[in-house]
């Protein structure tokens, strides 16, 4: 690993710390304790849990945010102590699962070395799944039966699951680089350099979102970029957040969720930055308003959802911004990105629990637990199922029914 990343990677870590992992410790006399839950709430909306599964050891205390993906009745869960799974989305059982060995997980290189620490989540897409690694490496799996297809080395650790879209394998790296691999060999077709990378960011990666023939993204620095995904060139990019503050700290403006596309409009955030609209094809700005975030925000109907620096949970209008409502209940609770089902909101929290919010007017409706373990990873929703996983690895399915 080269020095200057290396340094980066560090104040990363300690910027994570201090700004993140952090949050999950109120001993410490500058962080706000959990709102306490209302004991006496009374749930609105039935929601049952079907099954609970585990892989390895979750994200552990990486700080990432492992997050499970679904393809044709499967869900797709990794672990950074080199669990790999799939399972069957309906019923929880263990389709097939891979464990990495001392020697890598394709048996090669030196055996003193373990190279299969999955960071990103896995990205699928037909019979391939992608996953990238803490020490920059990217492998290609067959999704039916877990067996290895190919691997590539890039220059540094992999945060973000791949996109696999259109014969290519997208993947994003922590110093600030997006390469193009072929999916049937992992042979590199293209690479993008951000260029200029703040040496204090965030801890994780956005994921990447790949639509009509192009690859979006937020930046390290605040940006929302687009790439053609045929070659990587630069389409447009916009700001999503200044920069600006008397302090490093104070200038961090990374936007580590994920871009979201309604239509023909891109909504993202940043933290110390904005929430802002988007033009897809042209990248022109429809609108902007501020609000700071950690996660990503969601969109249905004619809503935008989103969680503040603060854990509240908002709503706004998509077509320009304005708030339609806040609930502060939850404050200080840490939430996940929040996700739309049917007509709720949901977001999971640091104390292992799953909460429901009404669409039309925010109030809570429902709350599981799964764990004793924070959440870090915005809920998975297909259809009326929504999937949670802790940072244990601990996994649950729910599924929401009528009021």
């Amino acid at each position: 690993m080269k020095a200057g990343v290396m340094k980066r990677a560090l104040l990363v870590g300690l910027v994570s710390m201090a700004t993140l992992a952090g949050c999950h410790s109120f001993k410490k006399e500058n962080v706000q304790p959990p709102t306490p839950l209302d004991k006496d709430f009374k749930p609105t909306a039935q929601v049952s849990r079907l099954w609970t599964s585990s892989v390895g050891k979750g994200a552990g205390e990486s700080g990432l945010r492992l997050r499970p993906a679904f393809a044709d009745g499967v869900l797709y869960v990794a672990s950074t102590d080199g669990k790999i799974e799939a399972l069957d989305a309906s019923s929880g059982k263990t389709l097939w699962s891979k464990s990495s060995s001392t020697k890598g997980w394709f048996g090669w290189g030196d055996k003193k070395r373990k190279d299969a620490f999955y960071a990103g989540g896995p990205g699928v897409s037909g019979d391939l799944l992608a996953i990238g690694t803490l020490d920059g490496h990217v492998y290609g799996i067959n999704a039916k039966d877990g067996s290895p297809r190919w691997e590539s080395t890039l220059s540094s650790e992999v945060l973000a699951a791949p996109a696999v879209v259109g014969g290519l394998v997208i993947v994003r790296t922590g110093d600030g680089r997006l390469y193009g691999l072929d999916s049937s060999s992992g042979e590199r077709r293209w690479a993008y350099d951000q260029g200029n990378v703040p040496l204090l960011s965030l801890r994780g990666n956005g994921p990447l979102l790949a639509a009509n023939g192009v690859i979006f993204f937020g930046s390290d620095n605040g940006k929302l970029v687009a790439l053609r995904l045929d070659n990587g060139e630069k389409l447009w990019e916009q700001n999503m957040a200044s920069g600006e503050g008397r302090t490093e700290i104070d200038r961090l403006n990374d936007a580590d969720g994920v871009i979201v596309l309604d239509g023909s409009t891109l909504y993202g955030a940043a933290y110390h930055g904005n929430l802002v609209a988007v033009d897809g094809p042209s990248g022109r700005p429809l609108w902007s308003r501020p609000f700071s975030t950690f996660t990503s925000v969601d969109v249905a109907g004619n809503a935008l959802y989103g969680v503040n620096e603060d854990s509240q949970v908002w709503a706004f209008d998509k077509s320009g911004g304005a708030d339609m409502w806040k609930n502060d209940k939850l404050k200080y609770r840490w939430l996940t990105a929040p996700s739309v089902q049917g007509n709720y909101v949901v977001a999971a929290d640091s104390e292992g629990y799953v909460h429901w919010l009404q669409t039309s007017d925010g109030a809570l409706a429902a709350r599981e637990r799964l764990s004793k373990k924070p959440i870090r990873a915005q809920p998975l929703v297909v259809g009326d199922t929504v999937y949670v996983e802790d940072v244990k690895g601990r996994i649950g399915a729910y599924r929401l029914g009528g009021h």
